[in-house]
């Protein structure tokens, strides 16, 4: 793709799903429209369209079939065999509640293709069919097991799901905004990650960017506009869902206040090495009365160590079992 196909792509996935026209979001002291507060999702919503529900919206009581079918199956990987919050997930109406955006009822995260799939290369493709078929057979995803060090970030507590963009959709993971007049900043309770994004068109030097990217912003009409690069390598599988963000990737996230609860969240990311075109994704998140919590990643980390040492295991038991003659 040349560069000028290349831009013409992104912008017309960046207006590929219009705000509410009938609706202008409350000015701040700095004359912004107003995003301050904390904003939640409460749903399971897959990035891809699936074979067994291709369309991008459902009525709502199939919509509603649909979400409870996906908490079931989330319930079933093999990866949260153990973990007993699932349970209580399963068993919780509320948390099979289906996605609802601008008064759509969503299957889906990705609406630029318009078949709802990523436009993966074909190498790509098959890795995220093995990284999917690992986490519903395996306990573990299929991540090295040398050390800490080569762990994904977010294993190991450094980060949680606050770096862009952000595909989880579970209510554990509300975000908080704060604006001044020359940094807007983000919240995220996962993690918990903060990232202060300046007003500003110029990048800072890629060698000092943070574990959440190198972040600027700025406002078209009434929707914030972040864009992000230098984002980590080692972070490039992306999981729940399962997706790909390399570190020569740049995620340009739109959020637009569309009522006095909903916040509209759009993405688009363009890693030409990763993916054959820009694609975009879409959900909403809703106005809460709860305030951010903290966090507590490390102190419950039990999983890192185990992990490493049953990698430990299963070598000293490799190893002995060559040394039988």
């Amino acid at each position: 793709m040349t560069p000028r196909a290349l831009i013409f792509a992104v912008a017309v996935l960046l207006g590929g799903t219009a705000a509410a026209a009938d609706y202008h979001a409350p000015k701040n002291a700095f004359g912004q429209p107003d995003l301050q507060g904390v904003w939640n999702t409460h749903f399971v919503l897959p990035m891809e369209a699936r074979p067994d529900t291709p369309s991008l919206t459902l009525p709502k009581a199939e919509a509603q079939a649909y979400a409870r079918k996906l908490n079931t199956e989330a319930g079933g990987l093999a990866i949260f065999a153990q973990d007993p919050e699932v349970a209580e997930i399963r068993a919780d109406p509320k948390r099979s509640s289906p996605a609802l955006v601008q008064g759509q009822w969503r299957t889906r995260q990705v609406v630029q293709p318009a078949d709802g799939m990523l436009p993966l290369t074909r190498a790509m493709r098959g890795q995220l069919r093995f990284i999917e078929q690992a986490l519903r057979t395996q306990t573990e995803p299929p991540f090295p097991t040398d050390g800490p060090e080569v762990r994904p970030n977010w294993e190991r507590c450094v980060v949680g799901w606050g770096q862009p963009p952000i595909a989880s959709t579970g209510d554990i993971n509300p975000r908080q905004f704060v604006q001044t007049r020359d940094a807007v900043v983000i919240l995220t309770e996962y993690g918990p990650d903060l990232r202060i994004i300046p007003f500003t068109d110029k990048h800072g030097p890629l060698l000092q960017a943070g574990l959440l990217g190198d972040s600027i912003a700025h406002w078209e009409g009434e929707t914030l506009v972040i864009e992000t690069i230098g984002l980590p390598a080692k972070d490039t599988i992306r999981p729940f869902p399962t997706f790909f963000v390399s570190d020569k990737a740049k995620v340009i996230e739109r959020y637009t206040r569309v009522s006095k609860t909903e916040l509209l969240y759009q993405y688009t990311v363009v890693d030409p090495g990763v993916y054959t075109a820009p694609w975009l994704a879409e959900y909403s998140l809703y106005r809460s009365d709860k305030p951010i919590y903290e966090f507590a990643c490390h102190e419950g980390n039990y999983a890192l160590p185990d992990i490493l040492a049953g990698a430990r295991a299963r070598e000293k038991a490799a190893a002995a079992s060559k040394a039988k003659p």
